[in-house]
């Protein structure tokens, strides 16, 4: 064994087999893939349901269990959902097993978040992406499944989908939603907005429609929640929000922290770079109201309020009751005018 052969095995020994596959994955991504489609879903179809986030009690499952059943789907439930780590569902080997067991049963045709919270990101580096395009099945979340979401599009090339989680029980505006993405293929597919949703929005104006910019802007599917998409910048798993239409959504946050995460997004790669702008609902906002402090609709306009593509916010996403899904990675066209999102190709196969 030469002097070099003996460092490369000293260093190999050196690392554990998770910080190794860490490795490994991180350097997969570096081509573009192309987009894969999962099957579609049928009434009657097994699901599997996973927690890549938050920790939950059996309780809680069985409740989640019930409102997939009440949406015409059979239900597994992954061996180590009931696990916890401090604030999570296990460790993230743990979730991390159970993803991948879901993607290789051949019986499960979606793989569905009983819950957001915080977590999903420690799962990144183990996941075996290779796998996953090999199995390829809807996965369905949102707010802290943006980590998956955008993972899964950098390094499996798989479209995911951002819609309720099963936590969520289904409104009709939902599940309608739900059915014609997922179940129900078009070569084209336009999204109204909730009528519940604009009715709230005549007395609560975090619901309320707003054109920043008017305009159609025509382009791939990048986003999720805000806080989750910023926390991956500079990682092997960062959007890429170049010519796409960049979605965002929030919750529970200060204008302040909005403001900073949208400067951060926009020093790393310009927000303007991107086609076009999709807000969904800002909601929970904490406000001070004992120091001078910036407004949600102050930031929100400092940011694109002066951008030369369409911006609007208020569409119908976002930790809410009625809620669209929308497909992570297709090409789409958003009408600020109209106050629609058109899916420009079907999701799923």
């Amino acid at each position: 064994m030469n002097r070099r052969q003996f460092g490369c095995a000293l260093l190999l020994s050196a690392m554990s087999s998770t910080s190794l596959k860490a490795v490994v994955n991180a350097n997969y991504v570096g081509k573009k893939l192309p987009l894969i489609k999962p099957s579609r879903l049928k009434r009657g179809d097994l699901v599997g349901l996973v927690a890549p986030s938050g920790a939950t009690n059996d309780n809680f499952v069985q409740a989640r269990v019930k409102n997939l059943e009440a949406f015409g789907l059979k239900v597994k439930v992954s061996d180590n959902i009931l696990a916890t780590r401090g604030n999570t569902a296990g460790t993230p080997q743990q979730r991390v097993t159970d993803l991948h067991a879901m993607f290789l049963d051949r019986e499960i045709k979606a793989v569905w978040a009983v819950r957001g919270g915080s977590g999903a990101s420690q799962m990144l580096p183990l996941i075996d992406y290779a796998l996953i395009r090999r199995h390829a099945k809807i996965v369905v979340g949102y707010s802290d499944i943006t980590a998956l979401h955008l993972a899964l599009l950098r390094h499996s090339g798989l479209v995911t989908f951002h819609g309720p989680t099963a936590s969520a029980n289904f409104s009709d505006y939902a599940a309608s939603q739900l059915e014609a993405v997922l179940m129900q293929p078009r070569n084209e597919t336009t999204i109204y907005m909730s009528h519940e949703n604009a009715n709230r929005g005549l007395t609560a104006p975090e619901f309320r429609l707003k054109t920043l910019i008017p305009g159609v802007a025509t382009g791939r599917l990048v986003g999720g929640n805000l806080s989750v998409l910023t926390a991956l910048i500079g990682t092997p798993y960062a959007a890429d929000i170049r010519d796409a239409i960049l979605f965002l959504e929030e919750v529970s946050e200060a204008p302040y922290r909005i403001d900073r995460m949208l400067t951060q997004l926009n020093q790393n790669q310009a927000i303007s770079s991107a086609a076009g702008v999709m807000l969904g609902m800002f909601t929970r906002v904490k406000l001070n109201e004992s120091e001078p402090a910036l407004t949600i609709e102050q930031a929100l306009s400092d940011h694109f309020g002066n951008i030369n593509i369409p911006a609007a916010y208020g569409y119908s996403f976002g930790h809410i009751s009625h809620q669209f899904t929308i497909p992570v990675g297709i090409r789409a066209r958003l009408d600020t005018e109209a106050e629609t999102l058109t899916l420009l190709e079907a999701a799923v196969r």
